[in-house]
């Protein structure tokens, strides 16, 4: 028997990325690096897409179009470039009407993109007809996608060989399509339902169609995933590059080709050209924060399916608000949720919408606070779940976010929204002097909201996190304050000040802030009442400015926190007589934010 050659797409400049550093890099630190890989004779590339997209604008204060125009220029123009898209709601926070959907597809050509990695979280096949139809309308090659992920021991529902079938056979009947990949985002699927499902869908689609399959090491199994879809006739796997490899990211290429090594299967690469790239690469990447959970293998995955993509984004966010201690009971809590929630795939955006109801849940009680994107989907407002949810949970969602359950189509839905769509989008800009409507800034409007229009105001702040030289770390946690003659001992611990025993929660922010000197007081005597916040996070936007007239309920502004932009209401009829914050301010719980009296 001859052996087989085994194809590879390099995924570290997007997934590697976003599942090490929560796709926090700027892009001429890393370009060196890929121009290295393509001397060492890389020839595909997963280039941008999925949440890379929008952490250029939210993080890297970059123009995630002109990165893309960069990678094409870097790589030049026969190299494969591949970006990643979420069905119906292709690069954005949430899903989009059509017109957005084929404004996707032209601008991604237009920035140098070769291929399209489509997915459905849900894996309903109705999210991803349009979309695969405008990206072959493009000029684009389309690689549809079934969504996998292995449900804890106790569970059943939906993930098993048969069920991956069955999605495909509907996808090879309604979507236009060029190659296919089984994506499992959480690297938990089984080895044999690997093999399984690959040995079935080599039978579906005949030996033409490319078969490629996307994993994880997260949960310690890539290798054996990708070993055993390769043996059951997969003809690429995505692979990634030392310092972005393995743990929450992909099998590392150097590994992989190890492991194939005396076996009928190889990699037409020179592995010390490779090795030599993986040391350029390192050298680049040397200044960030290496996240210590990305670099492991985690036991708990299995039983809390969680994305290397979404599980350091989240990280780097619990860092960012002072909760990180609060990770383990977060991740504990994924399993109910996932399970009340209908089975969908642990893959964004669904992974996000498990891992902030569990957050949720953790921080502020069991189904307490519905989270946006949990809530809808519950109820149908992305398309149908694996399974149906749970009775009372869909029944809890509806009475919080005030919506009944459907079954129309989520672009129907979308198309119908004046909310959403070209003219919304035309419309925020000019309401942020943006006078700029090209198909771009439109885009960004529509896909990023109110932190993409930020970027584009030139009101960005950059989140990148790199290492601290030594001698700039605090040598202690404690300190003491003397203020006109009175000394307070204050203890910095888990996100909180303790002062003599009382634990307060603090902010420190750089200059003096206007409130601060000039604060406005309230006009009675407890007549002001103050609107905290109730969630650590970062805020958004300012609804009610000073002296607007607000009833209780009214939006004074709006946060985020972990992904999800929360409303932040009055309790109380009144005036706004002070804002204590400003739009990219991060914020701890129960902190002051304005006073309404």
């Amino acid at each position: 028997m001859s052996k087989k050659e085994i194809k590879f797409m390099i995924t570290a400049f997007r997934d590697g990325f976003q599942s090490v550093y929560g796709a926090r890099v700027l892009s001429k630190d890393f370009m060196p690096a890929v121009e290295a890989f393509v001397n060492a004779g890389v020839k595909y590339f997963e280039s941008g897409g999925g949440a890379t997209f929008q952490s250029a604008f939210f993080y890297n204060n970059e123009n995630a179009f002109d990165v893309m125009d960069s990678f094409r220029k870097t790589v030049g123009p026969d190299v494969d470039l591949q970006t990643l898209a979420r069905g119906v709601n292709v690069v954005g926070l949430e899903s989009q009407p059509r017109e957005m959907i084929k404004l996707h597809a032209d601008l991604f050509k237009k920035h140098g993109v070769t291929t399209i990695r489509n997915f459905d979280a849900l894996n309903d096949v109705n999210n991803l007809i349009y979309s695969g139809k405008c990206i072959k309308e493009a000029g684009l090659k389309h690689q549809v996608c079934v969504t996998m992920m292995a449900l804890p021991p106790e569970c059943k529902g939906a993930h098993d060989s048969e069920f991956y079938a069955k999605v495909l056979k509907q996808i090879m009947d309604n979507v236009e399509y060029d190659s296919v990949c089984f994506k499992d985002a959480s690297g938990t699927t089984t080895p044999q339902v690997v093999y399984d499902t690959v040995k079935e869908a080599r039978k579906l689609l005949g030996s033409d169609i490319r078969i490629q399959v996307h994993s994880h090491e997260t949960a310690g199994i890539g290798a054996l995933q990708y070993k055993a879809a390769i043996e059951a006739g997969a003809d690429y796997i995505d692979l990634s590059l030392a310092p972005v490899s393995g743990g929450t990211c992909q099998t590392d290429l150097i590994v992989m080709w190890h492991a194939l090594r005396g076996t009928d299967y190889y990699f037409d690469i020179d592995i010390d050209k490779i090795r030599d790239a993986e040391e350029v690469f390192k050298d680049c990447m040397k200044d960030y924060f290496l996240p210590p959970e990305s670099r492991t293998v985690e036991p708990m995955i299995p039983f809390a399916p969680m994305p290397g993509g979404a599980l350091t984004a989240n990280t780097q966010m619990m860092r960012d608000i002072n909760v990180m201690n609060r990770f383990p009971e977060v991740i504990k809590a994924m399993t109910e949720v996932v399970e009340k929630g209908g089975f969908g795939t642990s893959v964004t955006p669904v992974s996000q919408f498990y891992f902030q109801q569990a957050f949720n849940n953790v921080m502020q009680g069991n189904w307490k606070k519905i989270a946006d994107g949990y809530g809808k989907m519950v109820l149908g407002y992305f398309g149908k779940t694996p399974t149906t949810p749970d009775a009372e949970i869909v029944k809890i969602a509806s009475e919080q976010l005030g919506l009944q359950p459907t079954t129309e189509l989520a672009m129907d839905i979308d198309d119908k929204n004046p909310k959403k769509g070209r003219k919304a989008a035309e419309q925020a800009l000019k309401d942020a002097g943006i006078d700029d409507l090209s198909d771009e800034n439109v885009f960004i409007a529509a896909a990023c909201k109110e932190k993409g229009i930020q970027f584009l105001k030139g009101e960005a702040k950059l989140g990148i996190r790199k290492n601290v030289e030594e001698s700039a770390k605090a040598t202690s946690n404690e300190v003491t304050i003397t203020i006109g003659g009175s000394s307070y001992g204050i203890k910095i611990e888990n996100g909180k000040a303790i002062v003599d025993g009382v634990s307060y929660d603090y902010s420190i922010k750089d200059g003096i802030s206007q409130t601060t000197s000039t604060p406005t007081q309230a006009t009675s005597s407890g007549a002001a009442t103050p609107v905290t916040a109730g969630l650590p996070g970062t805020v958004v936007k300012i609804v009610s400015p000073v002296g607007t007239q607000v009833s209780d309920g009214t939006t004074i502004l709006i946060v985020e926190a972990m992904k999800m932009e929360v409303e932040i209401k009055s309790s109380v009829s009144g005036s706004v007589k002070e804002i204590k914050v400003k739009p990219g301010d991060s914020i701890v719980a129960g902190q002051e934010l304005a006073i309404v009296g």
